[in-house]
């Protein structure tokens, strides 16, 4: 069984050298592995200074590298479905026609397709470890995210749908001069929506996947790896690793850099205290540019010296439904959440949990669903919901 590590945190933290790094010390230890940039702004060329392209290039023995266009892997699974809806509406001229080719992509999606591909990649069992450098945090939530979200909205839609279109099909080809989606976009469709089940698993699979997120000493930074640390556990995902970068040497003798270690030190403890259930590493702030793979050896050499890292590191249970003397309890960790920072809500056969700008719908088991809910409250990061 093969690996998936997925790097994230704010944009400028060093995530993508973190991530390198990595993927040269697997490949150092014989490990065939794939080192993957899903973010817009790729930079991976430039760090192994190596051109990469849509599909795994070469970059040494034991490791390839790949630079996901996600227009390109659209194209690949979407184009069917996409020409389906641009043969629904008529346009005057091509201008209209090429601007709609813009505005048929629902928001989300291209990065979909940069998921869909790591799972094809996953699935041909080339390689033994898939590390993935991701864009900075805010866009990652939205990608780890979707393919649930829109599975759910595919499941409670589809198929009403499909007994739709077969119904309106010939009516709109006669009164409104509109082509409805074939079978061959429908069965696209209903490929797309199997797959999502197949990705959601695979993300979520304890052995399989895990997300580590890379930090760096200052206010800003740490406060926005909490969020991101609790919204990641609220969507489920397994979150086994941190990594604090630049951090500057004890041994620099530089009046300059006094205060500045100073400032680290209180955050570095503060960091320490927050995760302290999960494994930290520490990578200090080098003295020049960490490029090619020289400089990414030497990252792993000073601090990822650890036989297990390739390993999912820690597992957390995010969500469980435990029985009750009076019906049903729902568990999900939250951890740095704060009381009264909860919307919750119960949606047909759905719990919906929200905090700040993001939500998750939890669908509620058969055996639950005769159960209302009743009450709710946060212990110790871990939020209670009783059904009764």
């Amino acid at each position: 069984m093969g690996r998936i590590i997925i790097f994230t945190g704010k944009g400028g933290v060093g995530k993508t050298s973190t991530a390198a790094a990595h993927a040269v010390k697997a490949a150092g230890e014989g490990k065939k592995t794939l080192i993957v940039s899903t973010d817009m702004a790729h930079n991976l060329s430039d760090l192994f200074m190596k051109e990469l392209k849509e599909e795994p290039v070469e970059i040494l023995g034991n490791l390839d590298g790949l630079e996901i266009d996600s227009n390109y892997e659209m194209e690949r699974y979407y184009g069917t479905i996409s020409k389906a809806f641009k043969n629904m509406l008529t346009f005057e001229n091509r201008a209209d026609s090429e601007i709609f080719d813009d505005i048929v992509v629902f928001p989300g999606i291209e990065e979909l397709f940069s998921l869909l591909k790591i799972k094809e990649l996953y699935d041909s069992g080339i390689y033994d470890l898939i590390i993935v450098d991701c864009a900075p945090t805010g866009e990652t939530l939205s990608l780890l995210k979707f393919p649930e979200l829109l599975s759910w909205y595919m499941e409670k839609l589809f198929p009403i749908g499909k007994v739709a279109l077969k119904v309106l099909r010939p009516i709109s080809r006669v009164a409104f001069k509109i082509e409805m989606p074939d079978d061959r976009a429908m069965n696209d469709i209903e490929k797309l929506y199997v797959k999502l089940g197949t990705l959601q698993t695979l993300l979520k699979d304890r052995d399989t996947c895990s997300i580590r997120l890379v930090t760096i000493p200052e206010k800003m930074v740490v406060e926005e790896t909490k969020r991101n640390y609790m919204y990641l556990n609220l969507y489920n995902f397994n979150v086994d690793g941190l990594y604090i970068n630049r951090i500057i040497p004890e041994d620099v003798d530089n009046r300059f850099f006094d205060q500045w270690k100073q400032i680290q030190s209180n955050y570095l403890e503060e960091i320490e205290a927050v995760f302290a259930n999960i494994p930290v590493y520490r990578i200090k702030w080098y003295e020049e540019d960490i490029n090619g793979v020289k400089g990414l050896e030497r990252v792993a050499a000073d601090s990822l010296d650890d036989r297990n890292l390739f390993r999912v590191l820690k597992t957390t249970v995010n969500e469980t439904f435990n029985k009750t003397d009076r019906g049903y309890r729902l568990d999900v960790y939250v951890p740095l959440a704060e009381k009264g920072a909860f919307d919750l809500f119960e949606s047909g056969t759905d719990i919906i949990i929200k905090i700040g700008n993001f939500k998750r719908n939890i669908p509620i088991p058969n055996s639950v669903r005769k159960y209302q809910m009743a009450s709710a409250r946060l212990d110790a990061g871990t939020l209670s919901i009783y059904f009764e």
